[in-house]
């Protein structure tokens, strides 16, 4: 039986397990099974890969998607470039690194307004600095895509506080929350936007999937932004993990 799993910590939350369980089922595929493997330190990665050696790939989610960069025996080209993990692949003892979030978020923002939202010129923040950040930040700069990151401490020229935003006289039209706020069981938080900027000409997409629709949506939609949350991003990048694992 060949083992799949997510590592992360907390993964309670995670849809990981039960899409990929259904998967399976749906598709006939009798010989796998997906697990979750809460991880609260990276250092434990090894012991967890020689307790299980029948391990073929495993999801990375928050908070190893950079920290487990050192405890891998390659990257490929995206994870590089992005400088982070979210899927390995583990063949013959090694671990192989890729970031399927920038496919998933690629592919899924390409589907909106026929991918307008790519197209070079457009200006975006993206909410937050971490592993996920870095692979929307990827895809935006590789369509031409003026980026900024907002962070509660900023650092560097292309970082900008959110006490800042305040300032501007108007928000880009393009705005990815790629932080952690909001999501279950904490769905009363929402990052600090002047959301009174916010109007018809602004797409809001947060990559959170639990809630389905986050305040940081709903503030967003009541404004008559259009909206997107993270489900299809996740499996899109979840299909791409797939298709790497049994490559």
């Amino acid at each position: 039986m060949r083992l799949f799993g997510l590592i992360g910590y907390p993964i309670g939350h995670s849809f990981s397990k039960q899409y990929f369980t259904e998967k399976f089922a749906r598709e006939g595929i009798a010989d796998a099974r997906f697990e979750l493997f809460p991880l609260e330190h990276i250092a434990d990665l090894p012991a967890l890969i020689s307790a299980h050696p029948n391990l073929y790939g495993l999801s990375v989610t928050i908070p190893h998607k950079e920290s487990v960069i050192p405890y891998l025996d390659e990257l490929d080209d995206t994870a590089r470039a992005v400088g982070a993990v979210n899927s390995i692949k583990i063949e013959n003892g090694r671990m192989k690194g890729f970031n399927t979030d920038a496919i998933g978020f690629e592919n899924a923002l390409n589907a909106i307004d026929e991918g307008r939202w790519l197209a070079g010129g457009t200006e975006a923040l993206v909410l937050g600095t971490g592993g996920a950040s870095k692979a929307t930040g990827y895809v935006l700069k590789k369509r031409g895509i003026s980026v900024r990151f907002v962070s509660r401490r900023p650092v560097g020229d292309d970082q900008v506080s959110y006490a800042s935003l305040r300032d501007e006289a108007s928000l880009p039209a393009l705005i990815i929350n790629a932080t952690p706020l909001g999501t279950w069981p904490d769905v009363e938080k929402c990052p600090d936007l002047p959301f009174e900027r916010l109007s018809p000409k602004h797409l809001v997409f947060d990559l959170i999937y639990n809630p389905a629709e986050t305040l940081l949506l709903r503030k967003a939609k009541a404004q008559g932004s259009t909206t997107k949350n993270g489900l299809e991003m996740l499996q899109l990048q979840a299909e791409a993990s797939w298709r790497i694992w049994n490559s």
